[in-house]
Formats: structure tokens, sequence, C-alpha cells
């Protein structure tokens, strides 16, 4: 196979020899030249001066003397003159942020208009008022007739809507907007790349003393395929002058089939535009040679990359001077799945350069950005921003200082972190915290932390290379745009310049390492043009994809672009056929790769460009599956082995009493052993966050703690009915009170609730007015002690020998009525106040565990024992079902107090002895309950197999 580049190498060593250095090469990307200069390099075989390789577009602006205006200068002088119209017409002027959607489709259909030379006054003219249809436009097909006809119905007389109207009269300012932003940019001595294509295509190109400086020479143009009718009408000009010459890269297949939408453009270049190209006799490889085509099917979106190690295959032992195999990514998105799957060992250069969107230079900025504007809402920062700012990789701070501060804030539960206590950090924490008031100075100010960030990080030699190229490009990005935006964004909205930095650094790209030449060639298809390869893969084949179903948003309508002869939908198709068919046409070893799953993005079908070479081609095809089947691992009954030596010694702890038991621990052995080895032998823990969400758990929290509060000072004290009236009026300040503690562990913290945080403080004052009320009818009573520390052994008999743990909580609250002790529990769940046989509460496979009733049995056990009191009796507030007055636990009619209670008491205790005697009885293992109501809250769900 010969490359088509080394074809035109060649022939302009035969055709100009050391003259070369006096013409120009013009191509249309600039992937090309590097192959080019290689491979004239080879042909010549001594030094020679290079000829002068241009894009097109740099060939064109460095026609003009104007310089390009870039997207923002063009953006905020299409606002500026827009803005003026709407004052002619006495209309409010538009925000920049309410104009920057509809000034990129505006000027792109600028763009259009001048690449292909369109009348724009009376483009807008026609769109405007349909009627002149027939007078200007006589030469209009019925079927471009009828195009225009049909869209102007919907906007018919007596059907105007409000949107189409403002549509309709946007429209009439449309070519005052084209010809006053044209002027604008020309008075600062700017031009738009539109406006260059229409300058030139209207000029005696002879003149220009550009083109006069290749007069000893010629003016090449290399690989070129859809043109313009500004590229078509210079092209035109500089062949008739005799100052062109045209390599086309042909193919008879494509080119002498009128039916072959791939030869579309070329057969327009040379038969209606009468280019010549250079190579008169059509290239004949893409039917006479063979090609090898494997199609792989795949189910899911980066599935596609996986298969790439089996599909590339590189011979080591030959040593290529240019690389011979490229994976061509017609979904671009597939880049990063791809560069994770090829293999180390593998040469690989990659094209498209790496996303400035996808680094984490990129998420520091973006984290900058929004801090930014956090400080200007409410000078202080939400605690995830500073958390994702400590935990950042490239603040280089130690792993010391980090925890340090994650410490701090969860003690705090600081859920905004003041600006001046940040400040007062220092360092970096001052530098990257430092507010900025006026939107002109963002982007000097990002600037001067991304300078401040990779001196730091390089003094720190902590700073891996494609970190400091990023660091490199987007510093150089920042100073681009602020010597860009400094004279527009003063008077801007502050999220407006916020979006505008975010966007230009999401553009940013720096090319990875890599030889051009050799090795696995990854790149985009828009970079393959004019490369060849010998072993082409293909990913993200689909349809939709290639061709894509788009032309992209224009406000010029398909009817009236068909009659302008703008670009359609079948412009793209037929350029992506050439593409793929150009390709292909050297190509000996051809792999699709495509994805079948249908979802929101995709349609699972591959592209009509293979369906099509699989109908007209001589290609042999193989299709090949890959099949990635899914199955679920059986549940496995996880059991934790007691004799572990590990575990033996933390069970140890607790009957030497070291460790405590309290009740919630031992209410969860009972409903799922082997959630008690995770939380108390293993010790895994949830990692705790700061929060401004109210978890279920810290409702019962604060009202606990406001029931402290309200009965403190009562301690001792007869409550009496009145007693509680008069303290009623205090709830409100109690419960918020109880709130700041339970939420930031200062009593006195000034927090500025949100709207649910009001709703949970209105539902604990509920709460709180229920047990009041309960109170009130049960009063008078004697408050003994509130949040009372119990701690007292409980013997067991183990093994045949005596045993005892130590028993340890908070009891709510204890008082005395009738000469009887009671122990209260407030409880804000679901939880209940019947209950079935006693033994029954300690089934771990049973569906009657009441953990509340043991919870409160054990304090009662552990109260008794610890006060000397006898008769002590539960009694439990479940604020949810209070209304009923029931405190007591019942079953099977039978109230658990009197007699009852006494009852039952040595019966709970010789079951609760069995159960913590089985606890630490090293043949029975920690497992799961069979019963999945009673781990259905459990968090270790996931580590026990379900």
């Amino acid at each position: 196979m010969t490359p088509f580049l080394k074809e035109v190498a060649e022939d302009l060593v035969a055709k100009f020899g050391d003259d070369l250095q006096y013409c120009a090469i013009v191509f249309n990307n600039n992937r090309p030249a590097t192959y080019l200069r290689k491979h004239l390099a080879d042909i010549i075989k001594k030094p020679f001066f290079s000829p002068a390789i241009y894009t097109i577009q740099q060939f064109f602006a460095g026609s003009v003397k104007e310089k390009t205006a870039d997207f923002y200068l063009q953006f905020f002088t299409l606002l500026k003159v827009y803005n003026q119209l709407l004052a002619e017409e006495g209309l409010t002027p538009m925000k920049s942020s309410q104009f920057y959607p509809l000034a990129k489709i505006m000027l792109s259909d600028f763009a259009q208009i001048d690449n292909d030379l369109v009348d724009a006054d009376k483009l807008y003219q026609e769109m405007e008022e349909v009627a002149e249809i027939n007078l200007e436009f006589d030469y209009l097909s019925k079927e471009q007739y009828q195009f225009l006809a049909q869209f102007w119905q919907s906007y018919s007389e007596g059907k105007h809507k409000k949107q189409q109207e403002l549509f309709i009269k946007m429209w009439r300012r449309m070519p005052k907007l084209y010809h006053r932003f044209k002027e604008e940019l020309k008075a600062q001595n700017y031009i738009t790349n539109g406006q260059v294509y229409r300058h030139l295509a209207n000029t005696d190109l002879a003149s220009l003393d550009f083109i006069k400086s290749f007069e000893k020479g010629k003016i090449i143009f290399v690989g070129f395929n859809a043109l313009t009718r500004a590229e078509a009408k210079v092209f035109t000009q500089l062949q008739e002058a005799g100052k062109a010459l045209f390599y086309f890269d042909t193919d008879v297949y494509y080119v002498e089939d009128e039916l072959q939408e791939a030869g579309l453009f070329l057969r327009k270049n040379l038969r209606q535009l009468g280019l010549k190209n250079i190579f008169e006799e059509h290239n004949n490889t893409f039917a006479s040679e063979p090609h090898l085509v494997n199609v792989y099917k795949v189910q899911g979106q980066s599935a596609q990359a996986k298969i790439l190690n089996q599909v590339v295959e590189i011979d080591e032992n030959v040593d290529e001077e240019i690389g011979t195999t490229a994976i061509i990514l017609a979904d671009e998105s597939l880049l990063m799945p791809a560069l994770q799957t090829l293999d180390e060992q593998l040469d690989v250069n990659v094209t498209m350069g790496f996303a400035l969107a996808s680094s984490t230079v990129f998420g520091l900025a973006d984290l900058w950005l929004t801090t930014q504007l956090e400080l200007r809402e409410a000078n202080s920062v939400a605690y995830q921003t500073l958390e994702a700012f400590v935990t950042h990789p490239l603040t280089g701070l130690s792993t010391k200082l980090k925890a340090n501060i994650q410490e701090a804030l969860l003690k705090d539960n600081v859920v905004s972190v003041d600006v001046r206590r940040l400040q007062k950090q220092g360092g970096i924490f001052e530098k990257f915290y430092h507010k900025v008031d006026e939107p002109a100075e963002l982007v000097n100010e990002l600037l001067s932390v991304m300078r401040f960030l990779l001196t730091r990080l390089s003094s720190q030699k902590s700073l891996k290379k494609i970190d400091a190229d990023l660091f490199v490009k987007t510093i150089e990005e920042l100073t681009r745009l602020n010597d860009t935006l400094k004279d527009f964004v003063k008077d801007e909205e502050f999220h407006f310049v916020v979006q505008l930095i975010q966007k230009s650094l999401q553009g940013v790209s720096v090319p990875l390492s890599g030889d051009p030449l050799k090795g696995v060639q990854l790149m985009g298809l828009l970079e393959s043009r004019n490369l060849n390869f010998d072993n082409i893969v293909f990913l993200g084949f689909n349809e939709g994809i290639i061709p894509k179903t788009s032309i992209g948003n224009s406000f010029i309508p398909d009817g009236i672009r068909r009659a302008y002869g703008l670009p359609v939908l079948e412009n793209l198709d037929a350029i992506s056929a050439y593409m793929v068919y150009r390709l292909l046409q050297r190509a000996k070893n051809i792999s699709f790769v495509y994805n079948s799953l249908t979802d929101e993005s995709n349609t699972g079908e591959v592209s009509r460009i293979l369906k099509q070479l699989e109908y007209e081609s001589n290609f042999k095809f193989n299709y090949k599956a890959l099949n990635l089947p899914v199955s679920t691992e059986p549940q496995h009954v996880i059991e934790i082995d007691k004799k572990d030596e590990n575990i033996q010694k933390a069970l140890q702890r607790y009957l030497t009493g070291e460790k405590v038991l309290s009740p919630s621990a031992l209410t969860m052995y009972i409903s799922n052993p082997i959630d008690f080895f995770f939380r108390y032998i293993a010790e895994i823990k949830e990692p705790e966050e700061v929060t401004a969400v109210i978890e279920a758990n810290q409702i019962g929290s604060i009202l606990h703690k406001v029931m402290e509060y309200f009965y403190q000072p009562e301690i001792k004290k007869m409550v009496t009915p009145e007693v509680i009236k008069l303290k009623r009026s205090s709830i409100k300040t109690l419960v918020a009170k109880a709130f700041n503690f339970v939420m930031t562990n200062n009593e006195e913290s000034t927090l500025e609730y949100s709207g649910m945080q009001k709703v949970i403080l209105a539902i604990v004052e509920a709460y709180v007015e229920i047990i009041l009320n309960r109170d009130e009818a049960d009063a008078p009573f004697t408050i003994i002690s509130l949040e009372e520390k119990i701690s007292t052994s409980l013997e067991f008999e183990l093994n045949g020998k005596k045993e005892q743990v130590k028993l340890f909580g908070f009891i709510d609250r204890v008082d005395e009525k009738n000469g009887v002790t009671r122990i209260v529990d407030y409880k804000t769940g679901g939880d209940k106040l019947t209950f079935s046989a006693i033994e029954k509460l300690f089934d771990t496979d049973g569906k009657s565990i009441n953990k509340a009733l043991i919870q409160t049995l054990i304090y009662t056990y552990a109260y008794e024992k610890q006060s000397g009191r006898t008769g002590v009796e539960p009694n439990l507030f479940i604020v949810k079902t209070m209304a009923d007055n029931k405190v007591h636990f019942n079953s099977r009619k039978l109230v658990l107090t009197d007699a009852y209670l006494e009852e039952v008491k040595p019966l709970f205790l010789e079951e609760l002895q069995a159960k913590v005697a089985e606890l630490f009885n090293l043949d029975i293992p920690f497992r799961a309950s069979q019963v999945p109501d009673n781990y259905v809250y459990s968090k270790y769900k996931t580590l026990f197999g379900v």
C-alpha cells in the first residue's frame, strides 16, 4: 500500500525539485504536514528547504491584513450591536446570559452565509416574507418552492403566537445586525473567518502580496473534498491564474459511480468547478485490492474499547518508520476507555489530545469558580465545597492537615464555613479563598491562583508531567482570555462571567506524549484526513454517530438552506462516507466495532455506511459478537468463626471489663449477630460526614435533649401540672438550643435554619407537646434523674464457668409516682408496646423481637441492681402513638406492671444471660438472621451477602 501523501511527495519532488521551497502546501487540517515532511525527507535524502505548509484557515488568514476575531470578541461585539438595534426599536436590551445561546447560533449562521457567499439581505428577507418568493426566486424548482412554503405555513396570518412573532421580529433585524456587526469588527481591525473567506472570494488574488510571495512556485492544495462556495471560487481563480495545483485523493469506485455519495463533492470539484487533479487517473484499489473486514458487535458503550487488545496486533519484530495501525474514534467519547484498555507496552500516540475538562486541574479551577459564587452569596463556603478542596490531590495539603481539618469540621458539624475562618489559615487557604468582588477580576485572580498552585506543587516535586502540562495550558488559556475579556466584562453579571470562563477552559486540550509517526495512532475521524494505514479499527461505528443526524443548531430552516445551497444533512452523509471510504481504499485489515445496546442515546444499529459496503462492495466480511454474560452469584451464607485469634481477643475484652456492652449493642446481636461482629468486633463504621440533613436518629437525639433541658431544674422536685403549664412557653427556645447542640456541638450556635430544618424544629416541638400532654395528665410525679448513667455487671454461665460482662448506658428519665419508680424511654420511631412470649424476644430467627422492650428491661435490671430499688417499672413513650395514653408494654392482654412485671423479670434475666452466653460461645459463629426483616435497615447488608 502506497499512502496518498507519499504519492503526493513523490510527484512534488519530481515536478519541483529544489524549487519546492518556493511553494505553499495547503491541507484541510494540521495532521498531514508531519507525514508529508517525513515522505519528502525519505525521497530527497539530503538537507533541503521545506515548503511553507498551512491549513486552509491559516492560508486564508495570511492573505488579509485584519486580525481574526476569536469567539468572545465576536460575541460581545454582536451583543453590543444587537442591543443597539433593540434600543432603536424601543425595546429592552438583552442580558449577556440570555443572548449567549442565541449568539452562538447567529454567529454560526453568519459564518455559513459568508463561507457560501450567500446574500444575507435576501436570505433574511425571504425568511421574513414568503410572498416575495415568486418574484425573487422564479428559478426555484417545484420541490424547493414546496420546502419554503411548507416552512412558512406554520407562520401564516391568524396563527402567529407570541414567540413566533418575536422570532420573525428577530429575523427582520438580522440584515442590519449582520452588516453592523461586520462594520463594528472592522473598526477594531478585526474580521471573522467567514468574512475572510468572502473577502478573498471577491478579491483579485493575484494582487495580494501574500499570494505573490509564492510566484516562484505554486500553491498546492492537497486532499480537499467538500468545498464552500468561497473556497471553490478562490481555488478556481488561482487555477485560472496558473498559481495552484490540486491533489485529490480519489478512487474509481465512488467517483465514477454517480450513486455513490462518497464521491459527491469530488465529482462537483472535478466536473462542475473544473478543478484539475494532478493524479488524472483515479485510484482503483477499492474494488481491485483484497480487504478483510471484521465487524464486532458488543454490548455497551465502554465495552467497545475493551476488545482493542484482541483486535490490535503489532508485530514487534518489524521496525516501521511510519505506523501502519490506526484506531479511529467515530465516537470521540471513547478516548478514555480506549486508553485505559490498550496494553501499557503498546506504543500509542494520541493525536486528539487530553481534554482539560476531564482532568483534576480543571476540577480545581472549576472548584475555585464555584467557591467564588458561594462567597458572593453568603461570604461562606458550603462544607461539601470545602471538603472537595481539602481532599483534592492538587492542593498539596499534607495527610495530617487534611485529617485535622476534616476532624474539626465533623466535630462542629459546620454546614457552612465562614470565609474569614478559612483565610486565617494563611498559605494556600488565604490564596484560594480570597473573595473576588468584580467580575472583571475573575480571570486575573484565577490566573494568579493557578500560578500559585503550579509553583507550590513544583517546589514539592509532587506534580505529574501530564498535570504540569495541563497547568501550563490552563495558564495560557486564562492569559489569552484575560486579554480578550478585560474590556468587556466590567459590567457583566458575575454568574455569566464564571460560565464564560468554565466554557473556555472546557475547550482546552493537551497533546499526550507519543510519536506522531510511529506506533498505534489513536485519532478522531476528522484527524485521519489525507492519512493512510494498513490496519484500521473503527470504534463507535453506530448509526446516528457516523454519519451524524444533525447539522447543528441554526435559525435558517432546512427549506431555506436548500434554496440557497447551504449545507444540509445529506452533505454530512457524503462527507462522512468519503472520509471512511478513502481510509478503506488503501487498508488491508479493517475492523468495525459498534454498540448493539439500545438506549436513549444509541440506536443499537451499525452505521448505514457499513451496511452499504456490505451490500455493494466485494469486501470479505466476518461478523463477530462479544457477549458479556451477566450472571448473579448464588447467595452464600457467611459465617464468622469466633475461634479466630483476633476475634477471641476482642471478645475477651468484654469479659475482662475492658469494654462494656450497651443495651443497643445487645439488641443488635439478638436481631442479627453478624451486624454485631461488623460493628463491635471488626469495628467497621460508616464514615462521618457533615450534613444539613437531619437523620431519623438525630430527631430522637434532639427530642431527648429538649426533655433533659425541660426537666433539669425539676430534679428531686415534685412536678405538678401547673409547673408543666408554666414551663411550656420555653419549648421553642429549648428546641432551638437542643437542635444547635446536636447539629454543631454548640448550644449557642447562630444557625440560619433552612426550610427543611424549620420543618424538623416544628416536628420536635410537636413531639415535646405530646409528651408534656401525657406528663401533665399524669402529674404529680417526682423526677429522680435525667440521662442517668448506669454501669453494672451481668453474670452468666459459659461452659460451666461463671463469667460476667459490664452493662453500660444512659436512662432517659427516672421518676417516681405513688411510690412506684418508673424508667421512661422516649422513642420517635415505629416501636411497639406489644410482645408475645419472653423467650421469643431473643429468637434471632424469629419475628417477635421487640428491641424497645429488651432495652428498657435491661435498663430496669441494671437500675435496680445499681440503685438497690425494687419494683422498678418500664415505661415507653412512643410519641407517634401516645395519643391513646398507653405507655406500658403488654402481652396477651396482660400489662407489664405490678405482679406480671415481677413474674417476667426473672424469665427475662434468664433469657438474657443465655443470649449473652451464646455471644461468647466460641462454637457458635456470627451469622445473619434468617428473617430479613430483622436486618432490613442494616448498614452491613452488602458485607454478608445480601
